[in-house]
């Protein structure tokens, strides 16, 4: 393993240039493959979980939903305060802002950038809560493709570029998540759930992210500062494979549902007209059924 790590670690240097020596050490950043086989681990239990479960009783897990929920809620309320607060302490630019001119708030977002990071690996246990209570209808290409790339990704941000044009993306991300794990913390309890009303608007806060995440790094394209370049436009791609999807998502999901819903409700109104036509035809009928047996 020793050897492989090695080999590995010597390919990225030559690929990617020297990683930035900050976090030389920290948890899971040393080499690539713990990273490499959480991924492969999850993608494993995506495939053979649902068969696992397929002749077995869902499970509830309503209790430890609404602990999981409430900790990765409070998780991403800490790590929006500590880049807000770490930008603002660094006189970070929007438009373009380098790896090592912020001092000491550098080495801050650093330390909630690893934690963005290492969140990553504990959103895993979203697909795995859908596979236990069989909630299989959830676990889309979007899903898959979100969860199984943001580590990765962030395990090779971490090693290069922990800081500086980094924090844009994340802080946003990280706003959302408190939104969005507070509306599935709530939903697992079933008292709450007719009074949650903005999932809708938990997607389109995303595509926003996605949106804003664009307009933000192609600044950096635009007005270049010492930030890697490359790093620039693979964040640009990225944020466009997922606009795409979450676009999807949200026709299938909002549009499609919302046309069927109209169009239930009209044929609900056309089988009450004829029950009540039929219902009024039946009574008239037996009117005329007891006259006749009363002439």
């Amino acid at each position: 393993m020793e050897l492989l790590d090695k080999t590995i670690n010597s390919y990225f240097d030559v690929w990617l240039g020297p990683r930035d020596p900050r976090v030389k050490g920290w948890l899971l950043l040393e080499n690539y493959t713990p990273t490499f086989i959480f991924s492969l681990l999850y993608l494993l239990i995506v495939w053979l979980g649902p068969k696992y479960m397929r002749n077995k009783q869902p499970f509830s897990c309503r209790g430890i939903l609404v602990i999981y929920n409430l900790g990765l809620t409070l998780l991403s309320l800490y790590m929006f305060y500590e880049l807000v607060t770490g930008v603002l302490e660094g006189g970070y630019s929007f438009f373009c802002q380098d790896t090592h001119s912020g001092g000491e708030a550098d080495l801050k977002i650093i330390h909630v950038l690893w934690w963005y990071y290492f969140s990553k690996l504990i959103e895993f246990m979203d697909t795995f809560f859908f596979i236990l209570r069989k909630n299989n209808h959830q676990i889309t290409v979007l899903h898959v493709y979100h969860h199984a790339t943001m580590l990765n990704i962030w395990w090779f941000v971490m090693n290069w570029v922990p800081c500086g044009h980094s924090y844009f993306g994340a802080t946003l991300n990280s706003f959302i998540h408190v939104l969005m794990y507070s509306y599935y913390g709530l939903s697992a309890v079933p008292a709450m759930r007719p009074y949650l009303w903005w999932k809708k608007y938990i997607t389109q806060g995303q595509l926003i992210q996605f949106v804003l995440t664009i307009f933000q790094t192609s600044c950096g394209v635009v007005w270049p500062c010492a930030f890697p370049q490359g790093w620039l436009y693979f964040q640009i791609s990225y944020m466009i494979s997922l606009i795409i999807l979450f676009t999807n998502f949200y026709i299938q999901t909002y549009n499609k549902k919302a046309a069927s819903r109209r169009k239930e409700y009209q044929n609900g109104s056309t089988a009450i007209a004829n029950g009540y036509t039929n219902s009024f035809s039946s009574l008239e009928n037996n009117v005329k059924q007891r006259k006749q047996r009363k002439d």
